[in-house]
């Protein structure tokens, strides 16, 4: 009889310490699995809109990726009012208007470059071009450039966040 107790507490202890390696196990593969703090802040950008001076093209940076943004001049602008393409991309952020604009070409990846004479931007890779609104004016891209997630909070832009301007345009097929 003492030997059957012994058994069954060695059998206890034993399947005590499995389940508690076990659930370490586990909480240790969810953690693995959860990004980093690091990833989770790389996913929202927060862009001051008044700082960008009219007709110049910046460069911003959001998880790795280079974006596009353009506050428009107003002749750019009485140029596009018999375009409703382009002015289905256009943001307004209070009295300024902007393209915004995930900087990859949509037919191979590469950066196009904006150039300030012509107002447009140029893919070097195979001759695609693109409007200072982000329209393909000449092909082989498939599509205009992506605009990215983003959300306006008075004169912020907040990238990364799907606000209802965004949300908008992904439903008129503006964006993917």
């Amino acid at each position: 009889m003492e030997n059957n107790s012994r058994r069954g507490f060695m059998g206890k202890a034993f399947g005590a310490v499995a389940a508690v390696g076990a659930i370490g196990s586990l909480v240790a593969m969810k953690k693995s699995w959860d990004p980093l703090p690091s990833v989770k802040a790389a996913g929202f950008t927060t862009l001051d809109m008044s700082v960008y001076e009219e007709g110049k093209m910046v460069t911003e940076k959001w998880r790795g990726k280079p974006i596009f943004v353009l506050k428009k001049s107003l002749q750019l602008m009485k140029e596009e009012e018999t375009n409703p393409e382009a002015q289905a991309r256009n943001i307004k952020i209070g009295s300024d208007n902007f393209m915004l604009a995930i900087g990859l070409c949509t037919h191979l990846g590469c950066i196009p470059a904006f150039r300030d004479d012509k107002n447009d931007f140029l893919c070097a890779c195979h001759g695609g071009q693109f409007s200072a609104s982000g329209l393909v004016t000449k092909v082989p891209p498939p599509r205009g450039l992506d605009i990215p997630p983003f959300r306006i909070d008075g004169n912020m832009l907040v990238l990364g966040e799907q606000g209802p301007e965004w949300k908008k345009m992904k439903e008129n097929g503006v964006t993917l």
